[in-house]
């Protein structure tokens, strides 16, 4: 299987600590696949303006196949405004709209207040939902607190974080084996 971390924002330090912490968790657990991280502070990244994403080249091109190339998305946003990035937004906009069809996808998100906890309900889901992705229906909200010094010092953080990467490989498992039975009954 194909995992493909993604930190979503291109500044700040807390998403990106977290998402290296799942990266650690996800090496760790399954080394027998292929995880992969995408930082998008490290990619020059074009707005999207209505191309295919294979139309795109450079750090899009390559981003945007890699997503589409995944068999499992874990999405890390931080809550600005009580929304998603444009950063991260924008990377929805450059992928066709069934772009997560066969994939799962989880999501850690991190905010400085637990006042931002139903964004992720409220719009993360709905647009994941949207493009056809299989969403692990739980996942890890960090806040301000639960960090010190660049890294995650809440220990409850890092069992919910090994939680999500096993329900993440669970999930696939299960769609895929769905996925498998559906393809045999048509006898091909």
């Amino acid at each position: 299987m194909k995992i493909v971390i993604i930190s979503g924002s291109i500044v700040g330090t807390k998403t990106k600590t977290a998402m290296l912490k799942t990266e650690e968790i996800f090496l760790q657990k399954y080394p027998e696949h292929d995880v992969q991280l995408l930082d998008l502070a490290d990619y020059q990244i074009e707005y999207s303006d209505g191309r295919n994403y294979i139309d795109y080249e450079g750090d899009t091109k390559y981003v945007t196949e890699t997503i589409m190339n995944a068999d499992a998305l874990i999405i890390g946003t931080p809550v600005f405004q009580a929304s998603i990035p444009a950063t991260l937004k924008n990377i929805f906009d450059l992928l066709p709209i069934h772009a997560f069809r066969d994939k799962v996808a989880s999501v850690v998100v991190t905010a400085g207040t637990a006042k931002h906890y139903l964004m992720v309900e409220q719009q993360l889901k709905p647009i994941l939902s949207y493009m056809k992705a299989q969403i692990v229906p739980t996942y890890v909200f960090i806040e301000e607190q639960d960090f010190l010094r660049k890294e995650i010092s809440n220990d409850d953080i890092i069992f919910r974080l090994n939680r999500l990467a096993e329900d993440t490989v669970t999930t696939f498992d299960a769609f895929e084996a769905i996925r498998i039975k559906k393809d045999e009954a048509y006898g091909f």
